[in-house]
């Protein structure tokens, strides 16, 4: 067994939960359960050397300096937000391992932004249709004074920012590396948009690589810091697809927009259709199943023709009648199938509702106006 090192870390909670968001992996269920048990200070200067847990620490332990990374954290303009901060995103502590600490920079003030807030994910490789639709929804859901949060990637991450800064509305950007590796590097940016004006954050600290493993760990912040999910393009295999279930398992409202049946960029979006994520087509839909009670979205129809109201046999008669022949009333009993007073009947209330004219020939269908 290997000795663990002199750590070089100032004493209390805020400096352990550094500490341990450089020694582990975003979402380490072993270093989870220990700082929950016991707190973060304790189970730092009390890690048991002989444990599996120290042992696989030890390479980080060695080069572990919380005060170097406080510093760069304050140059780079960022503060340190931890559990129990009037700004640390309350839906964070509902997850089996929520993060030591969040890096964030940038003027919106996290816990409030995320109280009304939505998750707009979706493809890297999205097509036309989807960044369309994503910039769309981002930006009439920050019309509507929601947070927009996403993930900064290519694709529909980036067109959900961009849309909601296009309506100088609020966004978020949950990044997986340090704040001083913008990733990717086209999107330094947009990155740099969202900083002065909105949030950009990360679980890990500055210097960190964006990792495979750490996307999909930040997917579960996005998940929960927001009060809904909604996947814009997704394939089967998408780590979308991984943020919505992981919405689905905390609560949260889950929604999906289709796409065409035969588009692969959309084959995720279906799938979470059919098992239960709610489908919505504009920011409004969104907004009344994510926001308070009240928010209704209007009720679409297609437009409405005075025919809409017609019992079953006026709609019969008024099919029967042409705009460019006269027929009899006995004619039309005959065609419609029911007796010349119920005929004579219908024909009176077409007249009487413009759909229908009288002549000295019988009855016709009235000319429609021109649409103007």
């Amino acid at each position: 067994m290997t000795a663990l090192p002199r750590l070089r870390v100032p004493e209390g909670d805020r400096a352990a939960r550094v500490a341990w968001a450089r020694l582990v992996e975003p979402g380490d269920p072993a270093a989870a359960r220990l700082v929950g048990a016991v707190g973060a200070e304790q189970a730092l200067h009390g890690l048991d050397p002989a444990s599996a847990l120290a042992q696989r620490l030890l390479p980080r332990l060695e080069t572990l300096d919380v005060v170097r990374d406080l510093e760069i954290a304050r140059a780079l303009g960022a503060r340190l937000v931890v559990p129990g901060d009037e700004e640390w995103p309350a839906g964070l502590d509902g997850l089996a391992a929520p993060p030591f600490c969040l890096w964030v920079k940038g003027p919106l003030e996290l816990r409030e932004a995320c109280a009304r807030s939505v998750a707009v994910v979706g493809a890297r490789a999205a097509t036309g249709y989807g960044v369309h639709q994503a910039r769309e929804l981002a930006a009439g859901l920050a019309e509507r004074r929601f947070t927009v949060v996403s993930g900064a990637a290519y694709g529909i991450d980036g067109a959900a920012h961009e849309g909601a800064l296009a309506v100088y509305g609020a966004t978020v950007a949950v990044v997986a590396g340090g704040l001083d590796r913008p990733y990717p590097a086209g999107h330094a940016g947009l990155l740099g948009r969202i900083t002065a004006v909105g949030a950009v954050v990360s679980e890990v600290p500055p210097g960190s690589s964006p990792t495979r493993w750490r996307f999909l760990s930040r997917n579960r912040l996005i998940a929960t810091m927001t009060q809904g999910t909604v996947v814009v393009e997704a394939g089967l295999r998408s780590g979308s697809r991984n943020t919505a279930t992981t919405a689905r398992d905390h609560h949260r409202v889950v929604c999906a927009v289709p796409g065409p049946v035969s588009s692969a960029a959309s084959a995720g979006c279906h799938v979470l259709i059919r098992d239960g994520a709610i489908l919505v087509t504009d920011a409004a839909e969104v907004a009344q199943e994510v926001g308070p009670i009240g928010e209704l979205a209007p009720h679409k129809e297609g437009p409405y023709t005075p025919e809409d109201d017609l019992e079953p046999v006026h709609r019969a008669v008024l099919g029967f009648l042409r705009v460019h022949a006269s027929t009899t009333a006995e004619d039309v009993a005959r065609q419609c199938g029911t007796s010349t007073a119920e005929a004579v009947s219908a024909l009176g209330i077409l007249v009487a509702n413009d759909l229908a004219a009288r002549d000295q020939d019988g009855y016709r269908r009235a000319r429609r106006p021109s649409p103007t």
